[in-house]
């Protein structure tokens, strides 16, 4: 399976190479930077002390010519243009990439229409096990039960709330036929009157290096319940990518196209 990966120089990029590395499956064929990084011509695997044989570049068009997977988790821009090269010429995807707005989630299931994507914002095995859990104490529960998303990342993300958080709250609200965009609540401040009964609340916490905790709470009168995932570190997400980056190479190899995530990935559908 011939990797390419976007974003190669930061900690996730890192994390994808380091696993590659040691997967006798993959074989990094190509790692991307931005124009002007100073990783630009060094070797990808360079900085985790270990060779790879590959330069990093910045020409997407020549770095995925014969590629079967672009791995892609670096900012919603670059993400669409390196999709959209991937569909151009036939390159299947996995997108870790986090904030994309609504219509880049519908142009990425456009573009799936060419070829085989999977897109998620967490690509851990536990979250997408979480997502399931979720989604059944929701249904399970149901309205006598408040929800709340809890989630903390480190300092330097841009995002908020993020990704994951934001899926956990759609798992919940599809579960129990509610709209995140009508029952979503981001904000409180001030005077805020009482609770709506089925409002799905965010709170966001940032600070020092957390890799990434989140937490549903379903709080009843007198019991509450919340299901917790911590990552102490990206390993689980480079692992849980180049599983999806497996899968998406398999829907390419049977000329299969389409949009999936995780729980197709580990078929929890």
């Amino acid at each position: 399976m011939k990797l390419v990966i976007a974003g190669s120089g930061g900690r996730m990029g890192q994390a994808l190479i380091e696993a590659s590395l040691a997967d006798p499956a993959a074989e990094i064929f190509g790692a991307l930077e931005v124009p002007g990084s100073p990783l630009i011509g060094h070797d990808a695997g360079e900085r985790c002390g270990r060779m790879s044989g590959v330069l990093i570049g910045t020409n997407i068009l020549e770095t995925i010519e014969g590629a079967d997977v672009l791995i892609d988790f670096t900012r919603p821009a670059g993400t669409l243009a390196h999709v959209r090269t991937c569909a151009d010429r036939g390159v299947a995807a996995v997108v870790g990439t986090t904030g994309l707005s609504d219509d880049d989630k519908r142009t990425l299931a456009e573009l799936a229409g060419r070829i085989p994507i999977v897109f998620a914002p967490n690509m851990s095995v536990g979250i997408t096990v979480m997502l399931k859990l979720v989604a059944m104490a929701a249904q399970t529960l149901g309205d006598e039960y408040d929800i709340e998303v809890v989630e903390m990342h480190h300092r330097h993300k841009v995002d908020a709330p993020s990704g994951t958080a934001l899926r956990l709250g759609e798992a919940a609200a599809e579960a129990t036929g509610r709209d995140l965009a009508h029952d979503g609540v981001f904000t409180r401040h001030g005077e805020t009157g009482a609770r709506q009964p089925r409002a799905i609340g965010f709170a966001t916490l940032r600070g020092g290096d957390v890799v990434g905790e989140h937490a549903v709470v379903f709080a009843g009168t007198g019991e509450r319940l919340e299901i917790v995932h911590r990552a102490s570190s990206r390993a689980n997400f480079a692992q849980g990518a180049l599983r999806a980056a497996g899968f998406v190479a398999a829907k390419k190899a049977a000329g299969e196209t389409g949009l999936f995530d995780m729980r197709d990935v580990l078929d929890l559908r």
